[in-house]
């Protein structure tokens, strides 16, 4: 799966020399995250304007018709921009990462529910803007990164900002959590 600046996605399959499917064409917002679910049964993207979209990965149907497959959902997560998400769990329950003009920066959206009724929590912190997320499913958490080098834990359980630390002097970039999660890695712009 690629996503571009032109704000193209298209996906391809090892062993062909050309994409197998366009979900979305140029001419839309850059591209700023693209995550698969843990069953690989879905995929999501993020993009510049704060917008999420939500795609199945049944694509094989899309050839028969000729039309470009659809989201089965879309709303804006953020109001200046979205950099990054996450599933949680059951793939139902989504965290995002952006910058939002009232400084809910990190959100949690349940996609069961209406747009409308879809946040669950917003967290007030990373006052510039949010850069990157990661999961720890066992322990419940979610790690985030700001554009000021800031690093936030967030305990889901009890929706509640657990510890901030500056972890760099340049916005962070990406957050990796070991398999057994007890440690966190975290990298920078510098």
């Amino acid at each position: 799966l690629t996503g571009a600046q032109d704000g193209s996605v298209r996906m391809f399959e090892w062993g062909h020399a050309q994409q197998i499917t366009c979900f979305r064409s140029g001419g839309n917002s850059r591209v700023t995250r693209m995550r698969f679910n843990y069953q690989g049964n879905k995929f999501g993207i993020v993009d510049a304007d704060g917008y999420i979209s939500l795609y199945q990965t049944n694509w094989k149907c899309c050839p028969l018709t000729g039309t470009s497959p659809k989201p089965y959902l879309t709303w804006q997560c953020h109001s200046k921009t979205a950099n990054d998400f996450v599933f949680i769990s059951s793939s139902s329950l989504i965290a995002t990462a952006g910058f939002s003009s009232d400084n809910r920066n990190i959100c949690l959206w349940d996609t069961l529910v209406s747009p409308t009724n879809s946040l669950v929590h917003a967290f007030i912190c990373h006052d510039s803007g949010a850069t990157v997320l990661a999961y720890a499913p066992k322990h419940q958490l979610l790690i985030s990164g700001g554009r000021k080098g800031f690093t936030c834990v967030i305990d889901l359980r009890l929706k509640q900002q657990q510890q901030l630390l500056q972890s760099h002097d340049s916005p962070v970039k990406a957050i990796a959590v070991d398999p057994t999660e007890e440690y966190f890695v975290t990298g920078s712009a510098e």
